[in-house]
């Protein structure tokens, strides 16, 4: 499916809001497309090392974890993704869908939106409902070695024909905020926060960012249950590992979870 490169987002004012980082992206904002991600993991990277982004008004086939759609409307969300390469021999980056949702966070508490927190692994949620998503592929060019398209999808305006999507309750930025800020505003703080969260990510690793993460935790302390149609497990929310695995007490002692394609969701 070709581009539909007529976008609602001004370029001009998405740059004025990045200010000096604005050199640091190559930013295309187009009006329809398939899936951002589908995109950028189709095209090689920059090779003037810039940040590739994507931002689409609307999204025909959005993607999540474990094959679910992204519900994406003109206007009433935010969705993009953004390429970000490591450096040469880096390591297979670990816990980085925490970072990233760690980044969305405090990008909505830089805005303004209080009691954000974080469901394990890539989930933003507001009281308790998803408010953004995550979704992070790896891959592994010749010429700039490993890098990772990050896609972002975040609600601004709540759906418009039900509260529940695939069973999930959802939330809307403009039920906590009012005015919401331009989605161009959003766009420049979230690009702003990632840059300088996975520059000290790619030195430090995800333990550098653990303990926000553990403050934002959804599910701490909580009773949950963890896994996939084929098998789960319940047990106790113990909090993530420095390498941002889930940890869990089955009562038979801890368990580690790596993320994967296995859910978390709560026991009530």
């Amino acid at each position: 499916m070709p581009f539909s490169s007529i976008s609602s987002l001004d370029d001009a004012a998405i740059a004025a809001a990045l200010g000096d980082s604005a050199r640091r992206f190559s930013i295309r904002s187009i009006a329809e497309c398939d899936s951002t991600n589908s995109r950028l993991m189709d095209e090689a990277p920059r090779p003037d090392g810039r940040v590739a982004v994507l931002v689409c008004d609307r999204q025909t086939a959005g993607r999540g974890r474990r094959g679910r759609h992204w519900l994406s409307a003109p206007g009433a969300s935010l969705t993009f993704s953004l390429r970000w390469c490591f450096a040469p021999d880096s390591p297979a980056p670990a816990g980085l869908s925490l970072v990233a949702g760690l980044a969305v966070a405090r990008a909505l508490e830089a805005a303004g939106l209080e009691a954000v927190q974080l469901k394990w692994p890539n989930d933003v949620l507001a009281m308790g409902r998803k408010l953004a998503g995550i979704l992070v592929e790896l891959a592994v060019s010749g010429e700039t070695g490993l890098h990772a398209v990050i896609g972002v999808g975040i609600n601004l305006e709540p759906p418009v024909d039900a509260a529940l999507v695939d069973g999930r309750a959802i939330a809307a930025v403009s039920e906590f905020l009012s005015p919401v800020p331009s989605r161009e505003q959003m766009l420049a703080g979230l690009l702003v926060h990632f840059e300088q969260m996975l520059d000290t990510y790619g030195s430090a690793g995800f333990v550098a960012f653990r303990g926000a993460w553990e403050q934002r935790n959804a599910h701490a302390g909580l009773p949950v249950r963890v896994g996939d149609e084929a098998a789960s497990t319940d047990g106790v929310c113990l909090g993530v590992d420095d390498d941002g695995a889930l940890r869990l007490d089955t009562g038979n002692g801890e368990r580690r979870v790596v993320a994967g394609d296995v859910s978390l969701r709560p026991l009530v």
